[in-house]
């Protein structure tokens, strides 16, 4: 057992890094805004994101165990070592990078160091949610800015009142971000370890907790740690240096990405459009980063301002650009390092 949480140390790690970074975008602009205090944020979104990741989070790891299933513990603990520190890196300076796109450069990197085929269809699959991850928050930004400037045009209410009912709405929708988040995101966190860790289930009577949960739960009180800690300098990122939105406009933001993760991350959604035979959504984890960029953006296009600091969506770009090559080298050099300096089989 205290070899298990010597391995598994570099999810709760990698965990720690998501709550530093994506976890915390979800309240960015609110808190960017002045609007949420942090700690009153930070609360709110460790308690949902454990909800979300213990109750619903077993979707979006079926998905990256299809592009990589590690088989050995000593394995998987390298490849949440090398996205850890990619995401860690990348958050010391700032940039909102995607934790989905780490861990999948990392489990590339295991395939190919152990000459495991990466599967074609389900790495594509992965790599176009990326594009369209912040492409359908933008579209959700737009069209929800729309509504909602038709709705108050029609409400003639105090401002303080105003004030107050954004306020509630910011903390409603970033508590259903987090959900989404820990349903969506715990996959990036502990999925690696789901194959190669055994662990005995909990039964605490009035329910029963199996391995992939107590995993899953101990990753998200690892984001929540992440969150409180180390979350600030992202949020400061997304809330007000791409583009400078008004409390209003946060509401919007903070729903547009919300429900994006909500999308991609949905079992019951899943099971309800199989049973109307319609089209599916695929359950993969996705970046809070990468959606919460993408609403901000469709909010500035929606309001025709042309004041977005394009430059700092280059430099962030450019992050996520950076995130899986650079995870996929770690990983893979780290692999090389376990396997024959410190003699552990990693596959």
């Amino acid at each position: 057992m205290d070899m298990t949480i010597l391995f598994i140390s570099s999810g709760l790690f990698l965990g720690w890094s998501l709550g530093a970074n994506d976890a915390a975008n979800l309240f960015g602009t609110a808190v960017g805004t002045k609007v949420v205090k942090f700690r009153t944020a930070a609360i709110i979104m460790s308690i949902f994101v454990i909800i979300g990741a213990v109750s619903s989070g077993s979707g979006a790891s079926h998905t990256l165990g299809k592009l990589g299933a590690i088989s050995t513990i000593s394995g998987a603990f390298i490849v949440a070592l090398a996205s850890g520190l990619t995401v860690f890196v990348m958050t010391k300076y700032g940039l909102p990078v995607s934790t989905s796109q780490s861990i999948v450069g990392a489990i590339i990197g295991w395939n190919l160091y152990s000459s495991n085929p990466t599967s074609t269809d389900t790495l594509t699959k992965i790599v176009l949610t990326w594009v369209l991850c912040p492409v359908l928050a933008a579209l959700f930004s737009v069209i929800f800015y729309k509504l909602f400037k038709n709705r108050t045009k029609k409400l003639k209410t105090n401002i303080f009142i105003r004030h107050y009912f954004i306020r509630i709405g910011l903390i409603v929708v970033g508590a259903f971000g987090a959900y989404s988040l820990g349903a969506n995101n715990i996959a990036n966190v502990m999925g690696v370890f789901t194959n190669s860790v055994e662990l005995n289930p909990i039964d605490l009577g009035f329910i029963a907790i199996n391995k992939t949960q107590i995993l899953f739960l101990l990753g998200s009180i690892a984001i929540s740690v992440g969150i409180f800690t180390y979350s600030k300098n992202v949020m400061t990122t997304v809330g007000g240096h791409i583009y400078e939105i008004s409390p209003a406009t946060a509401l919007i933001v903070v729903l547009s990405s919300s429900f994006v993760l909500f999308l991609f991350g949905s079992v019951s959604l899943q099971q309800l459009l199989l049973s109307l035979n319609l089209p599916t959504i695929p359950l993969v984890p996705v970046s809070s980063s990468q959606a919460v960029v993408g609403a901000i953006i469709g909010i500035g296009l929606a309001k025709g301002d042309r004041n977005i600091n394009y430059r700092k969506i280059r430099s962030i770009s450019f992050g996520w650009l950076l995130t899986p090559l650079m995870s996929l080298m770690v990983s893979y050099i780290s692999l090389y390092f376990m396997q024959n300096v410190f003699m552990q089989s990693v596959y």
